[in-house]
């Protein structure tokens, strides 16, 4: 039986294997660890990147989404709107600053956070908003900066799976006063182990992002405030470095599979739609269909790797009953995740392989 996995690391590893290799050995003979020359010169080129002033090297996206938004003033007792249908994580990172995370339901196409809701969900109390990128489809971001503005609330981009994404011809990441992305190493830019960044153009939350990584110094023992361990190593800087090269030519693959999904699932499914101001980094190529579940049984048991991103919507999750939420609370989310279904997407997989993926779900839909 064909054996096809949601992501294949060992596979894009093979393609790079002497630069990366190359580039850990040289952290290891310098023993540059903890930050250091590897994460430095990662930092210049990703915030080149990005189109951004600054980047700040970090342990997690988790991390980076806690600290960019202690960055910007959110602290206990405030409020942050974001959306139910999204990793935990963006949550998480509200909870961890004393803030209470306030949904918004979904735009039922683009799964993203819905603007047009957002207004109704703003208080005295909310001090940030907070889009997600989800699956690599850059957030409707100009409707939201407006509320924004008109609110003096800050905007935190989650780009956690958006390397490289454009929102109307600019990268995701500078599009708020910060962004957050993750190195999870099944990201489209994935480190060898946890690690994250914050972009931005705002050199006072840049400073503060330093700062709070790293024991709230900026003097090796010298404590301007209680800070935290955030610091990326200089392995993860040194392979993500040379893996930053190769993102664009991996995204366009990326794409290419995507269109090609697309074309031959037809309207055996509900394949997604990428509104033309937006190019998605395609991070995950996600189908949506009834009876998912059932789908879900036989592909695995077909050797095809699927995944749910993501099952229980934040709202429901037994970490926010504290919220109050029921269900029916968010419908669009809540119907999202009852119908999606991650197909494999990575830039290694071949043509025969897409034909076997497609063909797996239009039989296992009769």
């Amino acid at each position: 039986m064909t054996q096809i996995p949601l992501v294949d690391l060992q596979a894009q590893y093979r393609t790079i294997k002497p630069e990366i290799d190359a580039a850990i050995q040289q952290v290891i003979d310098t023993t540059d660890f903890i930050l250091g020359h590897a994460v430095g010169e990662f930092e210049a080129a990703f915030a080149d990147y990005c189109q951004a002033a600054f980047a700040i090297g970090l342990n997690s996206g988790t991390d980076a989404l806690c600290l960019a938004l202690r960055a910007v003033g959110v602290g206990p007792g405030d409020k942050v709107i974001t959306t139910p249908h999204t990793f935990i994580a963006t949550a998480e990172a509200i909870t961890m600053c004393g803030a209470v995370p306030v949904f918004v339901d979904i735009d039922p196409v683009t799964y993203n956070i819905d603007p047009a809701l957002v207004e109704d969900a703003v208080t005295s109390k909310t001090k940030a908003l907070l889009p997600v990128h989800l699956y690599g489809q850059p957030a409707d971001m100009d409707p939201l900066l407006e509320i924004a503005q008109r609110h003096n609330i800050r905007v935190i981009e989650d780009a956690a799976q958006a390397h490289g994404a454009l929102y109307k011809g600019h990268r995701v990441g500078t599009l708020g006063n910060a962004a957050c992305f993750s190195f999870y190493p099944g990201k489209n830019l994935g480190a060898y182990g946890d690690a994250g960044a914050v972009t931005t153009n705002d050199p006072d939350v840049a400073q503060e992002i330093r700062l709070l990584r790293n024991h709230g110094r900026a003097a090796k023992y010298e404590h301007d405030r209680v800070g935290f361990n955030n610091r990326m190593d200089g392995i993860q800087g040194a392979v993500l470095k040379v893996k930053l090269k190769h993102l664009d030519t991996w995204n366009e693959k990326r794409a290419k599979i995507a269109a090609m999904y697309t074309e031959l699932l037809g309207d055996s499914v509900e394949t997604p739609t990428v509104p033309d101001w937006a190019v998605s980094s395609w991070h995950l190529y996600v189908i949506r269909v009834e009876q998912r579940d059932r789908l879900f049984e036989r592909l695995r048991k077909a050797g095809i790797g699927v995944g749910i991103h993501y099952p229980i919507p934040l709202h429901l999750q037994p970490a926010y009953t504290d919220l109050g939420h029921k269900e029916g609370d968010f419908p669009h989310a809540e119907a999202a995740a009852k119908s999606i279904l991650s197909l494999p997407m990575y830039p290694e997989l071949s043509d025969s392989q897409i034909e076997i993926i497609v063909e797996a779900v239009k039989q296992s839909r009769n």
